[in-house]
């Protein structure tokens, strides 16, 4: 690729030339993290449905281990979304509109589409899907494991660190939830 000369080169172009990358990055951010969630609910179907073909409910205990490492991803990748619309919101879209002295909000989107009046909702229901999806159904999973005649007490030790972990990521859920 040809660099281009030094005079066409200014500060507009670069942030546009930013945003442009950051909007790339967010959008591959989101349908990952959506995928997530599909990937999660297979997952823990398969296992659901291996633990009943095989009966052995010691295998319930994988369900926690899943969903911690693909709840924590999930929400990394929420939280760098979210961070991008914030940085283009707070940072980038004002610079822009400094520099062209443009009368109205540069990247208008970036908060138009925040101030929906079911915004709200949307928002707390899809953390009560995320909380339900990465906390309450390994919990289904552990409570099942317990109830079975495979709780022997080192698995039992294991599913109770389990639940403290999964407690914590409910509560980076929670915490990470926009308002």
């Amino acid at each position: 690729m040809a660099v281009p000369p030094a005079d066409d080169v200014t500060e507009g172009k670069l942030l546009l030339a930013e945003y442009d990358r950051i909007k790339e990055e967010q959008k591959t951010r989101i349908g990952f993290r959506d995928n997530l969630l599909y990937f999660t609910l297979a997952a823990i179907t398969a296992v659901a449905a291996i633990t009943v073909e095989s009966g052995q409910s010691h295998l319930l205990l994988a369900v926690p281990v899943i969903s911690l490492v693909l709840g924590w991803t999930y929400l990394v990748n929420d939280e760098k979304i979210s961070t991008i619309g914030c940085y283009i919101r707070d940072k980038l879209g004002p610079r822009l509109a400094e520099l062209t002295a443009a009368r109205d909000t540069v990247f208008a989107w970036e908060t138009y589409h925040r101030d929906d009046a079911n915004r709200t909702t949307r928002k707390r229901l899809q953390t009560a899907v995320d909380l339900f999806t990465y906390l309450a159904l390994p919990m289904i999973c552990v409570t099942a494991f317990w109830c079975s005649r495979a709780a022997h007490p080192l698995l039992v030790a294991v599913s109770l660190a389990q639940t403290l972990a999964l407690a914590v990521l409910g509560w980076q859920f929670l915490r990470y939830t926009e308002r």
